[in-house]
């Protein structure tokens, strides 16, 4: 069993990575093989619409044809038996490196048929943890949940099944008082940090395990 993750935040170690490795932890505890990448650390672009994964026998059918630092890291998925994204929520949808990790992912393997068919081999489990400083009013006020909906869909029609958590009302600061942020309560901000985070890794660890158990 292995299950890779993919940071989309370029913080290593704040919420959505914190929550990655927890869902990790749990594969873990299942007898996976597991691995984070950062994406952070890697160079490389989003879709550049080049069409070659669908080229009609074309060298790259069904693969990504552009040639960068993620193009190793796709090329061991078809491998891998989970696949967990997390990314905090960028004025409203996943950072631009999981955006553009997600086109290159997923573009590829989707068939441009009646029914949008998947060219992927096999049936994995996905996950995507989405984080975001908002409560859930603000988030539901704002639909910041709906891109996070989006990829769960998505992922589950190319994968066969996503599992998506969503974490919100995090910290985004050590200290509050360093920063402009009237709109934020840091009391609040501390006590739910101490008292309902650890519930939210421990859903991540769930996640995880549940992702490592599929046969």
């Amino acid at each position: 069993m292995k299950v890779m993750a993919f940071n989309g935040s370029s913080r290593k170690t704040w919420n959505t990575a914190t929550l990655l490795n927890k869902a990790l932890e749990g594969a873990a505890s299942q007898g996976a093989e597991t691995d984070l990448i950062h994406l952070c650390d890697l160079h490389y672009s989003g879709c550049k619409s080049c069409f070659a994964c669908k080229l009609k026998g074309g060298a790259s059918y069904g693969k990504c044809a552009a040639k960068d630092e993620l193009t190793p890291i796709l090329a061991k998925i078809k491998d891998v038996d989970a696949i967990i994204l997390g990314s905090p929520n960028y004025i409203g949808s996943p950072t631009g490196a999981a955006k553009a990790f997600f086109e290159r992912l997923i573009f590829p393997y989707i068939v441009y048929d009646a029914s949008f068919s998947t060219l992927f081999t096999k049936s994995i489990r996905t996950g995507f943890i989405y984080t975001m400083s908002s409560n859930d009013d603000w988030m539901k006020q704002m639909g910041y949940e709906q891109p996070a909906k989006f990829i769960e869909q998505v992922m589950g029609m190319v994968f066969g099944m996503c599992e998506l958590l969503i974490v919100n009302d995090t910290d985004q600061f050590d200290d509050y008082s360093k920063y402009v942020t009237t709109r934020f309560d840091p009391v609040a901000k501390a006590k739910r940090r101490a008292e309902v985070f650890p519930d939210d890794c421990k859903k991540a660890f769930e996640m995880g395990v549940r992702l490592s158990q599929h046969k």
